[in-house]
Formats: C-alpha cells, structure tokens, sequence
C-alpha cells in the first residue's frame, strides 16, 4: 500500500548534502518552535504510559507532519538526533505497528507512515491481549487458589479485564460511527 501524495511545498533544508522534503516553516506556516515544543511534550506524555522516548519522539514528529510519513533523515532533522538513534525508534514503532515503513517505486529510501486509523488499530491489538491476560490470570488463580487474598486480587483483575474486553468493541464500533459522520460532513 502506498502512501497518499499530499501537496506540500518542500524545502530546500538538507541532510548531508540530501533534501529533507520536509516542508518548511515559511511554506506551512507553522511555528518551528512550538511544533517543536508539542513533540517533547507528547512524548513525555506517550513515556508516562510506557512508550520508550525515542520511539515517542519519532511517532509525535510523523503524527504533527502535514504528510503523514518522513525519511529517517526527516525525522533525524526534526529531533535532532542521529540516524541510529531515528532506526531503533523506528524499528520498535514498526514492531508494535504504530507505523509502517514504505518504499515508493524506483526510490531509495524508506518512508515511516501512520496507519491510517492507528489508534483504532492499536486498540485492536490491545483487545487481543486482554484475552491473553484474563486466560494468564485463570492460571494464576488456579497456582495460588481462588481463596486467597492473592487469588482474590487476581481474580479482580481478570474480571477488569473481562469487563474491557466486553466494553472496547463497543467504544470502538461507536468511534467509527462518529469517525463516519464526521468524514461525511
């Protein structure tokens, strides 16, 4: 699948001598500094629920782009980091299929993108593991006996988890009726 031809002016800002196609601040408007500011702060939030800071900073940066995809060198220019640090971030974003990497027809570098409904997706994902959790947790319980005060809190916690599992389809089939209308106004 490939990714959508969006029409953003691109700068002329390089990367060793290789244009970033990054559009820039003059073209979109936007305040370098503050689109700047809003990635660190996102990230730290997305490294409050567990996403490592690299990883939180490369998704942020694809997440604020016009495009909805950069190059490795793109995203190393908007972090400001070097190229190894943008692959690892990058590799484990690809992992856990926050992102998809691209390559366009006779070009030679990759393309990070979004999914296009990636919170929906990761949500998806998150429903299968509660499955694994809940049948982990009836293990558990079974080990230390459903009488004790371990087995009691585990058992709190399969049925958590078995309330999310009934309850998220149901949130998620309401996103896409609301994520239809407001495609369709």
């Amino acid at each position: 699948m490939f990714r959508k031809v969006v029409n953003v002016k691109k700068s002329s800002v390089s990367v060793n001598g290789v244009a970033t196609g990054v559009a820039a601040e003059s073209d979109t408007g936007r305040d370098a500094a503050a689109v700047s500011r809003f990635i660190e702060r996102f990230a730290l939030t997305l490294l409050d629920s567990g996403v490592p800071r690299m990883p939180a900073r490369a998704f942020v940066a694809i997440l604020a782009s016009d495009t909805g995809y950069l190059t490795a060198a793109e995203l190393a220019r908007v972090l400001n980091v070097s190229p190894a640090a943008v692959s690892g971030a990058v590799r484990y974003l690809t992992q856990v299929g926050l992102i998809v990497r691209e390559r366009d027809p006779g070009e030679r570098r990759d393309h990070y993108r979004l999914h296009d409904d990636t919170w929906y997706d990761a949500m998806i994902r998150r429903e299968e593991l509660l499955v694994r959790w809940q049948n982990d947790l009836v293990a558990g319980i079974e080990a230390v006996g459903g009488d004790t005060p371990a087995g009691e809190r585990l058992e709190e916690t399969r049925r958590f988890f078995a309330f999310l599992h009934e309850e998220v389809p149901k949130m998620l089939d309401k996103w896409r009726e609301v994520r239809a209308v407001s495609h369709t106004s």
